[in-house]
This record gives structure tokens, C-alpha cells and sequence, in this order.
């Protein structure tokens, strides 16, 4: 039981990093607060402790504003999702690999942290920089974009985000961590003006690519 609370505290600190970490989508952000929740909730069961009574987006239900009816039938479906999920938990525990380790330890998930300190090019002009994890071997990204606004001065467009440019790649699973290649890409896209034949009219706002960067890990 200790190495299984043990666990459970491990993921509660990674899921902590990912929400402080301000770089979730807001759907997804609600969707982790409630398996924060839904881990605690699991926790205290195991240990014996008091049921906390959520509503369905994880916030604790007030017994001063909401019936004692509601309570009892919030109470009660609580109750019974987190005893169908420790019956999950024991069948899981039953069935060992070759090497006496519990499948669902192979379900974990993992993150990838990234601090961005400085972008170094002569554009002239303003550039969007799009961070993403790339597979070459399949040729196809794995990741969504983290994207870095960069002014024509050499500074973030987000001057209070500077010196703090950081961002969280989640829900890497084993399999990810097993790819044989995977690669940290950057692609620069210039945005700015762009001069016609004429030399009379012009455009500004064009996003065009510019150039791109690779790391591969070590």
C-alpha cells in the first residue's frame, strides 16, 4: 500500500507542475484538475479517510447550500465510481508481466520540459517561432506547437514573459519515450511586409516561412 500511495503522490506532483505551468488549453487544464480530484478522492478511500463530496467539475460541494438529498445521491455515486475503480486497480495488480511488475505501470504518462532563453537571427522584422517534438523516422510531428511571439527588436513580444519562456510537452506515454529518433524542431516564420513588382503598393502581416532548427536528444 505504501508503494502504491507512494505512486499516486508522484503523479499528483507532475499533474501540480503541468497546471502552475499556465501552458495548458483551457480544456485540457479542466480536464486534468478533475483527475487530480478524482486521484485524491481514490487516495483517501484506500487510506481509510473521509469521502470529500465533489460536484461534476471537482469543486467540493457546499452543505450549506445544497441539499441534504443532492449530498446523500452525490455522496452515493462518488462512492461507487471509486469502488469500481479499485476493483479495476486489484485486476490490474493480478495480472503481472514476465518481469512481476503490475501492466499498469506501463500507462504512465510523461512530460517534457522546455525553457526558451534567447532567439538569435537578423530578420528585420517580427517572427513567430513554433517549438514542437518530431519522429524523422515517420516524418511527422507527435506534438502540438508552443509558440513564441518575437519582436523585430530582438525581445519577446510579451515583455513581461521574458526570462520566462517556458513550456510543458504532456502525455508523452512509454511508447513515445521508446521511438528509436525523436527531435526538438523549431520552425522560424517571418512575419512583416513583403514588396510588389510595382514597387508602389505593399503588404504587411504575411506570415512566411524563414527557416528551421533541429535537436536531437542527447
Amino acid at each position: 500500500q505504501f508503494r502504491h500511495v507512494q505512486q499516486m503522490t508522484y503523479s499528483l506532483i507532475e499533474w501540480r507542475s503541468q497546471i502552475l505551468s499556465g501552458t495548458l488549453p483551457k480544456d485540457e487544464l479542466a480536464e486534468l484538475k478533475k483527475k487530480v480530484t478524482a486521484k485524491i478522492d481514490y487516495g483517501n478511500r484506500i487510506l481509510g479517510l473521509d469521502l470529500v463530496v465533489r460536484d461534476d467539475n471537482g469543486n467540493i460541494l457546499d452543505p450549506d447550500e445544497t441539499s441534504t438529498i443532492s449530498l446523500f445521491k452525490s455522496h452515493e455515486t462518488a462512492s461507487k465510481r471509486i469502488d469500481e475503480r479499485i476493483q479495476e486497480e486489484k485486476s490490474l495488480q493480478q495480472n503481472l508481466d514476465l518481469r512481476g511488475q503490475p501492466i499498469f505501470n506501463t500507462t504512465h504518462t510523461y512530460s517534457l520540459y522546455v525553457n526558451f532563453k534567447n532567439f538569435v537571427c537578423n530578420i528585420g522584422e517580427d517572427a513567430e517561432l513554433l517549438m514542437s517534438l518530431y519522429d524523422p523516422d515517420l516524418s511527422k510531428f507527435i506534438s502540438e506547437n508552443y509558440l513564441v511571439r518575437w519582436g523585430s527588436n530582438g525581445m519577446p513580444k510579451e515583455i513581461e514573459k521574458l526570462n520566462n519562456l517556458q513550456a510543458v510537452f504532456t502525455d508523452l506515454s512509454s511508447s513515445d519515450l521508446i521511438r528509436p529518433k525523436i527531435s526538438l524542431v523549431c520552425q522560424i516564420v517571418r512575419v512583416g511586409h513583403m514588396e510588389l513588382k510595382d514597387g508602389k503598393k505593399h503588404t504587411c502581416g504575411l506570415r512566411r516561412p524563414f527557416g528551421v532548427a533541429g535537436m536531437a536528444p542527447s
